[in-house]
């Protein structure tokens, strides 16, 4: 959710700062947000890309009265950005594209949970959602949080949202990024996810780009329609989805498109969502995106 972006556990936000830089700013919660009532329904990748993102525009340039608006996107809400651009979504000057785009290069872990297409059996057992809400009281969720103890990772905590966090992503941050009030805050920014949208996204980390629900290069067919500015941000040390996706998408694009229009940009000692939550990202972060999109504001 885009609590996640807004949160007041630091001392400025990204939306601050890039208010504060004097940007008109509006924040995306597509419907895969745990604040909406959609995430708890089903639906693809294909339907954030090809229904949420251009409503979404278009309300923002009807209100505005901009021609065209840019757009900071991280993570899936990134990947599917670029999707959208190449289902021919109109409408956005330039961006700033986080994480995960075009190549889902992922560690070793996710890698094998994908392959073991995880999301089939949880569909083929009749579960809709996943959730990372951790209720000590039921014992099933004690059980699953025992297992998830046995989770190997660096970022361990005495947190049964972290590990569930863990279980069903991966690495999302680095701890040491987070203050203490951001971390006792997290399980306010996850929640609910659900299965069809993970079985997408374990085709794309499996075929190892974009992919339609289908398998189908619905989007890597049509990289000629991202033909705009855009930088791609990556922490150097991001474990869920590797800096090199961001790379081979940056060459890929390049070799398509004028090579110039394209910028990437990665950050030491920062991982996933620590980029956005961590307590000194408005200093070591939020300035390189503020710059990019003031060249193109």
């Amino acid at each position: 959710p885009t609590l996640a972006y807004s949160i007041d556990t630091v001392d400025t936000n990204l939306p601050e700062a890039l208010f504060a830089s004097g940007y008109d700013v509006w924040l995306f919660d597509y419907r895969a947000s745990p604040d909406l009532k959609s995430a708890r329904t089903q639906f693809t990748l294909d339907d954030i890309t090809k229904r949420d993102y251009p409503a979404a525009v278009a309300k923002v340039r009807e209100v505005s009265g901009a021609p065209s608006v840019q757009v900071m996107a991280h993570c899936v809400g990134s990947m599917t950005f670029l999707m959208a651009m190449a289902a021919g979504l109109q409408g956005v000057r330039s961006a700033v594209s986080s994480a995960l785009t075009l190549y889902s290069d992922s560690p070793l872990a996710n890698r094998i949970r994908a392959g073991m297409d995880l999301g089939k059996l949880l569909t083929n057992a009749k579960i809709e959602t996943l959730t990372t809400d951790f209720d000590r009281q039921k014992a099933e969720d004690v059980i699953i949080d025992n297992i998830l103890k046995t989770f190997p990772s660096k970022e361990q905590c005495h947190s049964a949202v972290c590990r569930r966090i863990l279980g069903i992503y991966g690495d999302v941050y680095k701890h040491d990024q987070l203050n203490e009030a951001t971390h006792n805050a997290i399980h306010e920014m996850f929640g609910v996810a659900n299965v069809r949208t993970f079985n997408h996204l374990g085709l794309v980390v499996r075929t190892g780009h974009v992919v339609d629900a289908d398998g189908g290069d619905t989007y890597m067919n049509h990289l000629d329609r991202l033909a705009i500015p855009i930088t791609f941000v990556h922490g150097a040390v991001d474990n869920l989805f590797l800096p090199s996706g961001s790379m081979k998408t940056l060459q890929k694009l390049a070799s398509v498109n004028d090579v110039k229009l394209y910028q990437r940009v990665e950050f030491k000692n920062y991982a996933h969502m620590d980029c956005y939550m961590g307590r000194d990202a408005a200093q070591d972060f939020f300035p390189t995106i503020v710059g990019e999109l003031d060249r193109f504001n």
